[in-house]
């Protein structure tokens, strides 16, 4: 990656020259349009199944609505966190890092830029998803709600994972393991909800469930979605994907200016 040093230091902020850049780089490399395009077929497969289910009354129309719309959080979040996890490390092993480090942009305007960027994958994702949960709530008034929902959850969570992405791609060399990395930590934040019933419903799991920014986002959507619930009822479960997103986008720009190297974090 080559940035053009259209913004000299002190005069204008560089983030907006970076993030043009990037999704260049990302949007007409196809990188991103593959992304989507695997995205739409996954998303298709989903909103037949839920489709065809509800009927045959094995899922209610909102059940569906939901379902399909916390799949595309899940993975439009998921997009994100690959981009994240990319930015740094994989700018090393292309070996254009250091031609970003020396031009007029600070480091802190370079990583904004790139999870500005990153967060557009959530963004198409979003854009595609809209008509499938159009199809699957039409007739039941529930289309402008979903959409609102799962836009406010989904771009929480493709903050918070973006910036996880981009921190553990400060601190490893090697793109391959930046990516197995950030992989196991989004598994590890789904496994609460993989937990049996009654543990989930305990205290611990409640706990759990409440803590974790990942699954109070998607039981976030599915109160408001299934339950019929007010967004004021439960609005307690945002408040972890609220301060996740702020906590770690906050940690990747203090991080990135102080560890952003040509190796991860190591002095040359």
């Amino acid at each position: 990656m080559v940035v053009v040093a259209e913004t000299a230091r002190g005069t204008a902020p560089g983030w907006p020259v970076v993030l043009g850049q990037e999704l260049r780089d990302l949007w007409l490399g196809g990188r991103g349009a593959a992304l989507c395009f695997g995205f739409s077929l996954l998303l298709s497969v989903i909103a037949y199944l839920t489709a065809t289910n509800t009927a045959l009354n094995f899922l209610e129309q909102r059940e569906s609505v939901s379902l399909t719309l916390q799949v595309a959080i899940a993975i439009g979040a998921l997009l994100t966190l690959l981009a994240g996890a990319d930015a740094v490390s994989g700018e090393r092993e292309r070996g254009s890092l250091e031609i970003l480090l020396l031009t007029p942009v600070s480091r802190r305007q370079v990583v904004i830029g790139k999870l500005l960027a990153a967060v557009s994958l959530w963004l198409a994702a979003f854009a595609i998803s809209v008509p499938y949960v159009w199809f699957l709530g039409r007739g039941i008034d529930i289309v402008g709600n979903a959409l609102a929902v799962g836009l406010v959850v989904g771009t929480l969570l493709a903050v918070f994972l973006s910036s996880v992405g981009m921190v553990v791609s400060l601190f490893t060399a090697s793109n391959r393991l930046s990516l197995a990395l950030s992989l196991l930590l989004l598994l590890a934040l789904f496994a609460p909800s993989q937990l049996p019933a009654p543990a989930q419903n305990g205290w611990f799991g409640e706990l759990l469930l409440r803590v974790d920014p990942v699954t109070a986002g998607e039981e976030y959507v599915g109160k408001i979605l299934v339950s019929g619930h007010r967004w004021s009822e439960d609005v307690s479960l945002l408040a972890s994907p609220i301060a996740a997103a702020a906590a770690f986008a906050a940690a990747a720009l203090i991080l990135g200016e102080r560890f952003m190297r040509i190796r991860g974090g190591v002095s040359q």
